[in-house]
């Protein structure tokens, strides 16, 4: 097994995920920055051209992170971060979509069309017009989840879940390129600490 990695907050949410669940395997850091990832070698392993990837033993590659994360989970021992029960499982699973459509994907393309269009004008269709309408929608759906957090650890209940490994990985991401959390969101701002404050977040 073999985990094709890079910088980026969605191999972070895969490193995060398996330095949570104490799950090791070997890396190999393709370089998106240089456009590696866009070269028929890496087009091989995902003709998507996006990291990260999970090679299984057999030679076979999953692609999208929550099922990477999923696969990880219910092929090694130990406590699972995806829930025991059915019920867990699909609270979890909601949570982790909920933030995965409503905050991680206007926040990164937020940055794909301002800051980061250096990079990926020529790699993508973009649209910079849309770019602070992406930010704020981003922004609206924290502060509407600083309310709904009132009451609770982390996003699915009292226990650390791969929504909340995908959602503080995209804010901690969003720090660094001109998208910092609003930190008068004093609720969600605590669970943020709480994720960051964890030693998997330094995967």
């Amino acid at each position: 097994m073999k985990l094709y990695n890079s910088v980026g907050p969605n191999p972070q949410v895969v490193r995060t995920f398996m330095a949570e669940r104490g799950i090791s395997v070997p890396l190999e850091d393709v370089d998106i920055m240089g456009g590696a990832n866009r070269q028929a070698d890496y087009l091989k392993v995902n003709p998507a051209g996006q990291l990260p990837a999970l090679q299984l033993d057999d030679g076979s590659i999953l692609t999208e992170i929550t099922v990477i994360c999923e696969y990880l989970d219910e092929t090694h021992p130990g406590e699972p971060l995806m829930g025991k029960s059915a019920e867990e499982r699909a609270q979890i699973r909601s949570w982790t979509r909920w933030a995965d459509l409503n905050v991680c994907e206007p926040l990164a393309n937020g940055f794909r069309y301002s800051e980061g269009l250096p990079l990926f004008q020529d790699r993508m269709r973009c649209v910079p017009e849309a770019a602070p309408g992406l930010k704020a929608c981003a922004q609206d759906k924290l502060e509407w989840l600083d309310g709904q957090l009132a009451g609770r650890d982390f996003l699915a209940g009292d226990k650390f879940t791969l929504a909340d490994i995908l959602l503080s990985a995209f804010l901690a991401f969003g720090e660094q390129v001109g998208q910092p959390l609003n930190r008068d969101l004093k609720t969600l701002s605590a669970w943020y600490d709480r994720c960051r404050a964890r030693d998997s977040a330094a995967a």
